[in-house]
């Protein structure tokens, strides 16, 4: 495990974890070029029940007809956008795969009806799924594939000879649904602990993830006030707990990005530098101020993912990062200790590996 030996892109660390092949980045919004340069055409987001599969680029939504139309050398849909349709097919491969191998209920969260750049992913999907063993509950209205068949056809001609190969023998259960009624449905999945796979594109996807990030405080901060009503005094993360829910508030979903070829890169999300001096400086941390002290810990989990992905068999490096990583949640349970007295506690705490 080392660091490669050229390993800067666009101003971004690249860690190369030689066993196996697994990259990981430092994830910032400026990484845009460097996706595309490694064919990136979607990440993967899983977090408690619901997986998301987010296409990337692909950001709908036009409306404008006059410059509507897939390029037939490129296959890229081209708008206001220029979503590429060669990455929707390849995301869209992925997210049948993961249903067929997990066994999850799939969701399709497209608007077909209103955006002209997802009638194309809905039809590449219709497309995909023909000849295969899917069930399909809730469908379209319309055939997207039959409504846009000249111009999805000259995306599937730019797709290799064998890309839907045995697919054939794949199944399992699909909703299609207009993108919007993914919102709810991602509370009422989260709720009930239901098992799904979402394939977005990349703008619902953003939105989709970010939902699913942020909205188990509210509920508990909700279930605090039922209780408070009720007049009860509960402690309402035990309680989440304790009813088998394992999400935090998104500080530990994973993110690893599929390529065309080539390993998968696991992006490493940090938040902004400059940022974080200001919440620092500003007395945010020690002066009552309206932020929490900084919690590292996403940073340790993506780490952790990514060398667990490329040494599977290592039961060592895994108690390690297991140890580890309970010695985060000690050390950030509770009242939070400030960014110094955090990464002075973590320095005590955790024996580095190797040593």
């Amino acid at each position: 495990m080392s660091q490669s030996a050229n390993p800067v892109w666009h101003g971004t660390t690249i860690l190369t974890v030689r066993k196996g092949g697994k990259v990981v980045v430092m994830g910032k919004s400026a990484n845009a070029p460097l996706r595309t340069q490694a064919g990136v055409y979607c990440n993967v987001r899983p977090y408690g029940p619901i997986t998301v599969v987010r296409c990337m680029p692909c950001l709908p939504y036009s409306q404008n007809k006059e410059v509507f139309d897939v390029d037939p050398k490129t296959g890229i849909v081209h708008s206001e956008m220029n979503s590429p349709g060669v990455q929707m097919a390849y995301a869209n491969r992925l997210f049948l795969k993961l249903v067929n191998d997990t066994g999850k209920l799939g969701r399709v969260a497209m608007k077909p009806t209103q955006a002209m750049e997802d009638g194309i992913n809905a039809g590449l999907h219709a497309w995909m799924i023909k000849g295969t063993k899917f069930e399909v509950g809730r469908k379209y209205a319309v055939d997207p594939y039959e409504e846009q068949k000249e111009r999805i056809d000259r995306i599937i001609a730019l797709l290799p000879d064998d890309f839907k190969d045995g697919m054939e023998n794949w199944g399992g259960r699909i909703e299609q649904h207009i993108a919007d009624t993914n919102y709810g449905l991602l509370l009422w999945d989260l709720i009930e602990k239901r098992d799904c796979i979402v394939l977005a594109t990349d703008l619902d996807g953003d939105r989709l993830t970010d939902l699913l990030a942020d909205v188990s405080d509210p509920l508990r901060a909700f279930s605090g006030l039922v209780a408070k009503k009720l007049g009860k005094d509960v402690d309402t993360s035990a309680l989440w707990t304790d009813l088998g829910y394992t999400t935090g508030n998104g500080r530990d979903m994973t993110s690893v990005m599929h390529r065309m070829a080539g390993p998968p890169i696991h992006e490493q999300t940090l938040g902004s530098a400059d940022a974080m001096l200001l919440r620092l400086l500003d007395g945010d941390e020690s002066m009552g101020g309206t932020k929490q002290p900084y919690d590292p810990r996403i940073h340790f989990v993506l780490i952790r993912d990514a060398y667990l992905d490329a040494n599977p068999d290592n039961a060592e490096l895994r108690k390690w990062l297991d140890d580890a990583l309970e010695t985060f949640d000690k050390v950030y349970a509770g009242t939070r200790p400030g960014f110094l007295e955090g990464y002075k506690a973590l320095k005590e705490a955790i024996t580095p590996w190797g040593a």
